[in-house]
């Protein structure tokens, strides 16, 4: 989904117990959970994503970010969008930094029109919020709707510390590392990657692989050094970068790979059948990256035993 932080690996005996208490809390998620509670759920967030992304053209990929960001971190808690008063919460982390306000306020404006429904008002995780307009980001940015799994309540803790995310140069056996530790396959993982198509990294998480790794496309090399002597940005597919596709699984046959953690999954003959796979057939590809997002939708959901529906995204009850 997004590997532009630095971090170190949670301990082995944590992850383990966390994958073997996911499925309970898990088995609660269902596509109906909001039929008699907010009927117009799907329909209010929808509307409130779209108004959102036509305001700002990095709405959408900050949104979905912000999915992957609270799912891996602390489970799809929404601990990600709390804001402590004494600086010790996720965002703040310096490897958060790369997440981007039209994310939260995206997020933040979906609450509020939630709540704005007297039938929804105070009954809707942020949680589920932010799985929703995870799905919204993608589906109309040209990529594929699926039914989101819904009954998540929202955490209540949010510390610096508990930041653990993906690291740009990481190689294969990284990556299947930490995901395998959210209980998720190679090919999930690399589906999940295929997220890549939407949003953009800035010039310090790339920059130096230009002209030193040889697995970088020359071409893309020197087009890239121009780009980043005029701005601080690049788009990590700049094929379609305002549309969800298979692009980016192409952009890697050809070396043009932003992150040397995308570049890899070519670069390694254990993951190159699948990236091969998905540059040739964007219908799979869209199949596995629905399922890999429900999947990742499971991790760490809180019960009503140890979490709550905020009334404010950014602060606990």
């Amino acid at each position: 989904m997004t590997h532009m932080i630095r971090s170190s690996f949670p301990a082995a005996a944590a992850v383990v117990v966390a994958v073997l208490l996911w499925p309970l809390a898990a088995a609660q998620l269902s596509t109906g959970y909001y039929a008699s509670i907010c009927p117009n759920l799907e329909a209010i967030v929808r509307s409130s994503v779209k108004q959102s992304m036509a305001q700002s053209q990095i709405a959408g990929p900050a949104a979905l970010r912000l999915f992957f960001h609270d799912c891996a971190v602390k489970g799809c808690d929404a601990s990600i969008m709390i804001v402590n008063s004494n600086g010790d919460d996720e965002w703040r982390n310096p490897d958060n930094q790369s997440l981007k306000p039209p994310g939260f306020q995206t997020i933040l404006d979906a609450k509020a029109a939630v709540d704005n429904d007297p039938q929804c008002r105070y009954k809707v995780s942020c949680a589920d919020i932010i799985a929703l307009a995870a799905r919204e980001a993608v589906s109309q940015s040209g990529g594929p709707y699926y039914q989101v799994e819904l009954g998540r309540y929202d955490g209540r803790i949010s510390t610096k510390s508990s930041v653990v995310l993906p690291h740009v140069d990481f190689n294969l056996d990284q990556l299947n590392s930490f995901f395998s530790g959210l209980g998720l396959s190679q090919t999930d993982m690399i589906a999940l990657s295929g997220g890549h198509t939407l949003g953009a990294a800035d010039c310090t998480f790339f920059q130096s692989r230009i002209g030193t790794d040889p697995t970088m496309d020359s071409g893309f090399a020197a087009q890239l050094r121009n780009t980043c002597d005029g701005q601080t940005f690049a788009f990590l597919d700049g094929a379609t970068p305002g549309g969800f596709d298979n692009s980016y699984y192409k952009n890697l046959q050809g070396g043009r790979g932003l992150l040397g953690s995308d570049q890899v999954l070519y670069t390694d003959l254990r993951s190159r059948g699948t990236v091969d796979y998905y540059a040739s057939n964007p219908g799979t590809f869209f199949y596995d990256f629905t399922n890999a997002m429900i999947k990742l939708g499971r991790v760490g959901v809180k019960t009503a035993a140890n979490g709550e529906i905020r009334r404010d995204c950014r602060t606990p009850n």
